[in-house]
């Protein structure tokens, strides 16, 4: 027997929360794992400026990817961790090749926006039902890039 979790929040709710935390998840650990690529690949007379950046990106969406998985358990419901859950959720398109740094940019500046979007399609829901600790994701001073 599955076990029951009451939250306060009817399941249909945390069923629809917990789904588009999904799509969230998967935007941010693709944009995760593009600007770590973009990271490791950066070259030119930008290259020290932009390694730098990358990494503080990179590692500020790395604790965003986590607390985004936990909140999505807390919901009672597993958090997609593979790159086939992620391609089928994420609205991110990845990148195969190494652009030029300047294209990096506008690429990541691109998906950073897609982030944003997607988290605030999310707070509604949760604003709706009283979702705190979602809602902070989602709202949309939080979730500006």
């Amino acid at each position: 027997m599955k076990p029951t979790i009451d939250i306060g929040i009817p399941e249909q709710d945390r069923l629809a929360i917990a789904d588009g935390l999904s799509r969230l998840l998967a935007d941010a650990y693709t944009l995760y794992l593009k600007t770590h690529n973009f990271h490791w690949n950066v070259t030119g007379p930008m290259f020290n400026t932009l390694h730098l950046m990358f990494e503080t990106q990179y590692t500020e969406l790395a604790t965003a990817v986590d607390e985004i998985a936990e909140r999505i358990r807390a919901l009672g419901v597993a958090a997609p961790g593979s790159y086939t859950q992620f391609a089928g959720h994420t609205s991110i398109k990845e990148e195969t090749g190494v652009p030029a740094a300047e294209e990096m940019i506008a690429q990541l500046v691109k998906d950073q926006e897609t982030v944003a979007r997607t988290a605030r399609s999310i707070f509604p829901a949760a604003d709706e039902v009283g979702d705190e600790p979602t809602a902070y994701f989602a709202h949309p001073t939080h979730a500006n890039p």
